[in-house]
């Protein structure tokens, strides 16, 4: 069984779906199927259809969660020792190409979201930045060309 790594606050975050999952949206969507139901003929009727089609979402959903929580390798950043760039990190980053300091956290597959700033532990950056330390130059191989980073901090919080 191959491990994935994550944080315990993305951890946190898929058994707090997956909760919301089983105890609000599953027994709705059961609910709603047997509204349908009574309905009459349910080879027309669109409500039944919608229905089970977002049950089967849901499901799927919930399999997926409970896969990943199983497989799960959570590890809590701020009880990291590491001096290098390391899963967990969060790191800030002077980059070249704008001439401006950006900060990222490195997760897990499933907690990544570049809105928050937060990038996958397999994004491109994310594996030129691992094993880095403090003042060095991390280069980033993207379609658009190489770009480079100097490493200015790594915190674990």
């Amino acid at each position: 069984m191959e491990h994935i790594p994550m944080t315990t606050t993305g951890a946190q975050f898929l058994r707090d779906e997956l909760d919301h999952l089983r105890k609000d949206r599953r027994p709705k969507v059961i609910e709603a199927i047997a509204t349908a139901r009574d309905h009459g003929d349910l080879s027309e009727n669109a409500e039944y259809h919608a229905a089970k089609e977002e049950q089967s979402f849901i499901e799927g959903r919930i399999q997926q969660i409970s896969d990943t929580l199983a497989r799960a390798q959570i590890i809590s950043p701020s009880s990291l020792k590491a001096t290098k760039i390391v899963f967990g990190a969060t790191v800030t980053l002077f980059d070249g190409k704008t001439e401006k300091e950006v900060c990222y956290q490195i997760v897990g597959v499933d907690e990544a979201d570049i809105e928050k700033f937060k990038i996958s532990i397999t994004s491109p950056i994310a594996r030129a930045l691992i094993g880095k330390d403090v003042d060095d130059i991390a280069v980033v191989h993207a379609p658009s060309g190489d770009r480079e980073y100097e490493v200015m901090a790594i915190n674990y919080i």
